[in-house]
Order: structure tokens, then sequence, then C-alpha cells
């Protein structure tokens, strides 16, 4: 069993109108003087900014205002806040909104306690040594940020966004009411939904051995949201559902579903540069890689896959490969429900171009200066990797006919590449469902489990290698083919 540690200092107060005793609770840390961070419309025309300025008042807590955060909140504001506390002799920070305002806290906190510039911490260059008390009233669940140590800023020089992760970084108090999400919009709710899945699938991809009551309790969660998420479409002011859905976004996030250190990270690694370049909500980004990276790393362990499938979809599937498979699919028809993009060209309504992959890449590796993943270890230097993965393709681009490369490729080859994207635009014209086959599955030799039908040649030596490790070879192509191969006699 791996090592881990379990720390949660953040004193939660949960429930209705809990936001009305914020002025008695800031009483508990004394401070001189209170910086209401905020958002925009929503908290002024809600009257939420002015009942906690009534509570403060009552207590005689002296405070200053700061608002216009947006999502994926940006380093300017978070300058703008830091000059305000200093110039104001701001001692503690009440956050008032969703994840971007309690992130932009959260750097406000570094910055104000810290030397020198903040980002010079989340782009790793310093080590935190402190931060300025803080508490916060959630108004969005989503992001967790009200009881873990992470947030996120995006620089807009560059659009690079950058995570910091300390023991500073926790709240002293967080007042969670579920009534404060009911004006919330379906789009964000199911994106808030989306993001505390994968807060705790990202903990349960994991290279290492667990413990089975951390995974039955993060199985449960994922249970919860998915049941109460669609409760939610039909029903927004459901008490009982927003209660459910706000607490997991809690929990998710906390480590109670895995140490945040032993997980996988890959997919939110790849979505903030994602968020950072083309300004999209956290979620659904999130929603977009999934299926990708599901399919690009699930041969690692199908076993794992298949347990999540076995315990959360409640999949009878025997045999491992297909289990683990139907597990992917089972996820991405989730999020599809939801309204959840399933592609990153479904979530930018169009493909990304080579360069903005590469850029992409290169931004998450941190300029060539790390590895992405632990359950399978992505590395930016192996391009095809990375940029197939973030596309979800296995095709990144469509072929230059007149390049050299093109015309050196077998006529098969070339007849392929021109088929594809055709083909590809007729399948999503038309709805027809597809499923992209993980490149890895035959060429690993893990055939158990897989139909596979070999069109236009007949190769003893492959066909013997595919039965040898499990696979079947069928002489059509129907449903339950899992991979078709097509072979150019004239390659190597």
């Amino acid at each position: 069993m791996e090592k881990f540690k379990f720390y949660a200092p953040t004193k939660v107060y949960f429930g209705k109108d809990e936001e009305q005793r914020v002025g008695k609770i800031l009483q508990e840390y004394h401070p001189k003087k209170v910086l209401i961070h905020y958002g925009g419309k929503s908290a002024i025309q809600s009257g939420l900014l002015d009942r906690v300025k009534k509570a403060l008042d009552e207590e005689n807590i002296a405070y200053c205002l700061c608002g216009g955060v947006v999502a994926n909140p940006l380093l300017s504001k978070v300058n703008e806040g830091i000059q305000i506390c200093k110039e104001e002799g701001v001692d503690f920070i009440l956050a008032v909104g969703g994840g971007s305002v309690l992130d932009s806290s959260k750097g406000i906190a570094y910055g104000v306690y810290n030397e020198g510039a903040v980002w010079d911490y989340y782009a790793r260059k310093k080590k935190v040594k402190g931060a300025l008390p803080m508490g916060c009233i959630l108004t969005l669940s989503a992001t967790g940020s009200e009881m873990s140590n992470s947030s996120v800023i995006t620089n807009e020089d560059g659009n690079l966004k950058r995570g910091l992760s300390s023991d500073y970084g926790y709240f002293k108090f967080s007042i969670l009411n579920p009534e404060l999400t009911y004006t919330v919009s379906q789009y964000q709710t199911m994106c808030g939904c989306t993001d505390i899945i994968m807060h705790t699938l990202e903990r349960y991809f994991t290279p290492y051995q667990t413990l089975d009551l951390v995974d039955q309790m993060a199985e449960s969660l994922v249970r919860t949201v998915i049941k109460n998420a669609k409760t939610l479409l039909e029903d927004p002011s459901n008490e009982q559902a927003r209660s459910e859905i706000m607490w997991a976004g809690s929990v998710s996030h906390n480590d109670m579903t895995g140490d945040r250190s032993l997980g996988d990270w890959a997919c939110h690694q790849l979505e903030h540069e994602l968020s950072g370049m083309f300004n999209v909500a956290h979620g659904a980004g999130l929603a977009a890689i999934w299926d990708s990276w599901a399919n690009h790393v699930y041969m690692e362990n199908p076993t794992r896959f298949a347990k999540l499938g076995h315990r959360v979809f409640g999949l009878d599937d025997s045999d491992t490969l297909s289990c683990a498979l139907n597990t992917i699919e089972k996820m991405e028809e989730f999020f599809r429900s939801i309204g959840m993009p399933t592609s990153i060209q479904g979530l930018l309504k169009r493909k990304c171009t080579e360069p903005e992959l590469y850029e992409l890449t290169y931004k998450c590796s941190f300029e060539h200066t790390r590895t992405i993943g632990k359950f399978k270890i992505l590395d930016e230097m192996d391009d095809e990797d990375l940029c197939s993965f973030c596309q979800g393709w296995y095709i990144n681009h469509e072929p230059d006919v007149q390049s050299e490369d093109f015309k050196n490729c077998p006529i098969t080859v070339q007849n392929l590449l021109l088929g594809y994207f055709p083909f590809m635009a007729f399948l999503e014209e038309t709805k027809i469902p597809y499923k992209l086959s993980p490149k890895t599955a035959v060429l690993e030799g893990k055939c158990k489990g897989l139909s596979i039908c070999v069109s236009g040649f007949r190769d003893s030596n492959l066909e013997e290698v595919i039965t040898n490790e499990g696979g079947k070879i069928v002489s059509g192509v129907s449903k339950k083919t899992t991979h078709l191969v097509v072979k150019d006699k004239s390659a190597n």
C-alpha cells in the first residue's frame, strides 16, 4: 500500500442561511479589515453581497471591496486585489462566489504575504512561505477550492494557466448553502458536475495500490453526482440534489477520495492550457478530453477501468477488456447526456490547427521541462503521443498532397489518408455512432476480447499472433467487430 497524507483543516458551515452568520464567524479571527472579493452581477443582483456587508456591519468589521472576477481568473485581477490589500491594510480575505473567485482570493492572499511578483510562485520559480487568512461563501459547486489547497490563475501574457498547491492555500472556513446555487445556469451546473467527477477520477486512476475503502468512496461519489446531475436537468431547484452535488464537490477535492499527489491529473493539466488558450469552461474542457485520454491509456490497467464500470454503471461484462471499453463509453454517454462536449472539436466547434496543438502540448509540458500523467506518463517530446491524444484522432490533419512525405507514401496509404476525412465528415453529418480504436490495443499484443477483421489480404503470422493473444479473427465487419486491419502489401 502506497503511503499517503490527509490534511483537511477547513471548518465547514453547511446549510440554509449560513452565510448570514459570516460576521460572527469572522469575529473568531479578529480581523482589522476584510477584503470582500467577488465576481460580477450575480452577487449584486441576488442581494448576496448586500447581506454579507450587512453581516459585517453588524459586527463592526471594517471591509473594502474588489469585484469583477471572471471565469478562468486572471493575474491582472489578482494583482489589483494585492494592491488594494496593501493600500487598505487588509489582513483577512473573504471570497464570495464560485471557484474562480476562490482561486483569485488565494492568489491575492499569497501575493500580499510573500515578496515579489505573485506569478513567480505560480510559475514555480519561488516557494510560498505563507498567506493571508481566508474564508469563503460558495455559490457554485465545481472546483472544490473551498476545501482544497489548490488554486489556478491565468496569466494574460501568453495565456498561461498555472496551478499552485500548498498547505497555506486552505480557507479557514467555508460557508456552503446549497440554495445559493439555485440561480446557476444549467450549463454551468453541468460543467460543475463534470469537474467534480473528474477530481475523483484523476485520483482513482493511479498506478499505485489503493485501499478498497477509498475506492468505494470514490465510486459512490461518482454515482451520486451522475444521479443528481440528471435530477437537476429536470428540476434545477431540487434542494436535495443541490445539497448532494455541493457536498460532493467539497469531498471530491479534499483528498477523501484519494491523495491528490498520487493521482494522474493529465486531463486537468491539458485542460488548463486548453482553457487558458481558448477561454472555455473548465468542466466542458475536461469532458472534451476524457474520452481521448481514457482510450489512450486504458491498456495500462484495463482492470481498473472495468472495476469502475462494475461499481458505478453496474456493468456485468465478464471480459475485462470489453468491460473497460464499455466503461469509457458509458462515461462518455453520461457527459453527452448532460450537454457536455466529448471531443475538442465538439468543444471548439472546429478542429485544432496543428500549430495550436503543438502550442497546447508545449505549454502543458512547461516548455519541455516536465511530463504529465502518472497512470500513463505522457511526454510532450513524443509529439505523436500527445498531439494525437489532444485531438482525439490518430490522424491529426488533412494530408498535404503536394508534400514529399505524402508523395513518398505507398499508394494504399495515400488512398487511406484521402478517404479518411470525407468518411469522418459523413459520420458526423449523419450522426452515425462510431468509436476510434485505441492504437495500443493490437500493437502491444494484448488482444484478449478483441474481434478483428483482416480485410483484403491474409497474413497467417499476424493472425496467429492475434489468436495466441486471445483475439478472434472474423470474416466480416459487424456490430461486434472491434478492429479492422488493412495492410498495404507494398509497404515494409
